[in-house]
């Protein structure tokens, strides 16, 4: 099992000293992995009394590719992972440019996690289809892989057209693993047909929907054993609970877990921090490196 940690942005504040800190104290501590949620816009709410979404115009996101190049310079072996980016509301060749070009930078360590999101709000205001954006967002996999492998490429879809132009920097491997997230039944067969990983809702069940993306995945001629599995843990649970529910997970087929502290009534971004220790003391024998 490889253990990383979730950057709790809505509450670890503006500070840059402290996002330095969370950073570089989960990678000494031995986090494998850093993830960051995103949202470009959120919606206010002053105006919208049945407004059902977590977040709001007030809840504080870093931009993840400027977050991950900012700490890339403080680090040298965390893993960076968005958590999810939401792929359709933005342009497909910019955020083949800007992986890219994070990936070349940080030495190889990003993992695109990529989603659809649900803030129609959101998309009204980046100019995007919000109805079409599952199946949109298959097309934009297929052409940022295509940009990271070839200096120039010729791509023409029913969302994309692209006349024998490429990108550069390429990313050192010429890939850049692609996790996709959500768990309606469409995403599993999405991840099992097209994902290097994915990120799911940790519930009930989740052992029977990982049974079946190995299944579809099987199908297709892909060996299911090379599609990572990451699910986010809270640490509000005894050491005991915490440990048993890592085993649990990685006998049902996760391969990776990422701790968040977010929603625990920590007193300040510091105590995110002081907390990254309390919780590796208690599970961090469990991880395994790559």
């Amino acid at each position: 099992m490889k253990i990383g940690v979730v950057l709790p942005q809505t509450e670890i504040g503006e500070d840059p000293e402290i996002v330095a800190r969370f950073a570089t104290t989960a990678e000494s501590l031995g986090y494998r992995h850093l993830v960051a949620y995103d949202h470009v816009l959120g919606a206010n709410t002053a105006n919208r009394p049945d407004w059902f979404g977590p977040y709001t115009s007030e809840s504080l996101f870093h931009e993840p590719f400027v977050l991950f190049s900012f700490l890339a310079g403080l680090t040298s072996s965390i893993h960076f992972k968005t958590g999810v980016l939401i792929l359709p509301q933005r342009q497909t060749a910019l955020v083949a440019k800007q992986a890219a070009s994070l990936d070349l930078l940080c030495g190889g360590r990003l993992q695109l996690g990529i989603g659809t999101g649900w803030n129609v709000v959101e998309y009204e205001a980046l100019d995007e289809n919000f109805k079409n954006r599952g199946r949109r967002s298959e097309e934009q996999i297929e052409v940022m892989r295509q940009l990271w492998a070839e200096p120039a490429i010729t791509f023409k879809g029913e969302w994309h057209s692209i006349p024998d132009a490429g990108i550069k920097p390429l990313p050192p491997k010429r890939r850049i693993p692609i996790w996709i997230g959500g768990f309606a039944p469409i995403i599993a067969e999405r991840v099992a047909r097209i994902g290097d990983g994915w990120l799911p809702i940790d519930n009930a069940a989740l052992p029977g929907e990982i049974e079946r993306m190995r299944k579809i995945a099987t199908e297709h001629g892909r060996d299911p054993d090379e599609i990572g599995i990451d699910c986010i843990i809270t640490p509000s649970m005894t050491p005991e609970q915490a440990r048993d529910k890592i085993k649990r997970l990685s006998d049902s087929g996760v391969s990776h877990v990422s701790v968040s502290n977010l929603n625990l009534g920590l007193a300040n971004p510091a105590a995110h921090v002081d907390a990254l220790k309390t919780y590796w003391d208690a599970v961090g024998d469990l991880s395994t490196a790559d």
